[in-house]
């Protein structure tokens, strides 16, 4: 399998503060591309929406953190520890530190990961 990704990133702004924005809307698909726009992002963690066009994925990687993965439409494949775990909208995952682990493609999707880095000190 080809885990070959074309990495588009957007603006790094934050969200607007104080207004409700429709999740799944704050991102679109780009043709053969994964895109991530950051939510929020502190020295304590992040927020990031993504954008997978059909047949793009994330090759293995590993974090020090936790992150949680969270499907907001669509699905996707994640494999953590060589399991494959199938993600469907509104189904989300918590991804282990220091867990080997990718994204195979599966169709186009949109998700949320948040990474929480405090308790690593």
């Amino acid at each position: 399998m080809d885990h070959t990704q074309k990495e588009k990133k957007l603006e790094s702004a934050e969200l607007e503060k104080s207004k409700s924005h429709i999740i799944v809307e704050i991102i679109e698909y780009i043709p053969n591309s994964v895109v991530i726009k950051t939510i929020i992002k502190k020295s304590t963690g992040n927020i990031s929406i993504m954008s997978f066009d059909s047949g793009e994925g994330l090759t293995e990687k590993t974090s020090p953190f936790d992150t949680f993965a969270q499907i907001i439409e669509g699905k996707a494949e994640i494999v953590i520890d060589k399991i494959s775990n199938l993600i469907e909208s509104g189904q989300g995952i918590i991804i282990p530190a220091n867990s080997p682990n990718y994204i195979k493609p599966n169709g186009r999707f949109k998700m949320i990961l948040t990474i929480i880095k405090s308790g690593y000190e």
